[in-house]
């Protein structure tokens, strides 16, 4: 009988609220002490549009709403701990404080136009640049 590998699901999700987006700054490895977007694992049995809503919820203490899907990400080096494949959306926020929390170890507010000087953790600044958040310059 043959075992059956599969890559984990995740989700991420983009913040806005004006002319700012939220990052939270990693408490674990991978990229420990690296800003990025709120977001983690889907649970078993869960939706990812519910898991997103939890995920923010949990990372920042705000309550979103999903806007948009922005992308399926699914490179198998993306997340140094095995392959994961993510479902990234834009939120807004429809109540609550932001405050660090879960397994974040801080949280803020950017100003959209400065996310391109943050080194973002795992594909995040991709995920935002297909977003339409950083604008290639090139």
């Amino acid at each position: 009988m043959s075992k059956h590998r599969n890559p984990a699901l995740t989700v991420d999700i983009i913040i806005i609220d004006n002319d700012n987006t939220v990052l939270i700054k990693r408490l674990n490895d991978p990229y420990k002490d690296y800003w990025a977007l709120p977001g983690g694992f889907v649970e078993y049995g869960e939706k990812v549009e519910h898991a997103a809503v939890r995920e923010a919820k949990e990372e920042t203490g705000l309550d979103v709403e999903l806007d948009k899907l922005v992308g399926v990400y699914s490179d198998p080096d993306r997340d140094p701990r095995g392959h994961t494949v993510t479902v990234a959306f834009t939120a807004h926020i429809i109540d609550g404080t932001l405050q660090s929390d879960s397994d974040a170890k801080d949280a803020k507010y950017i100003k959209i136009t400065e996310l391109k000087n943050e080194k973002l953790a795992f594909d995040h600044e991709e995920i935002i640049t297909d977003a339409g958040l950083i604008k290639d310059t090139q």
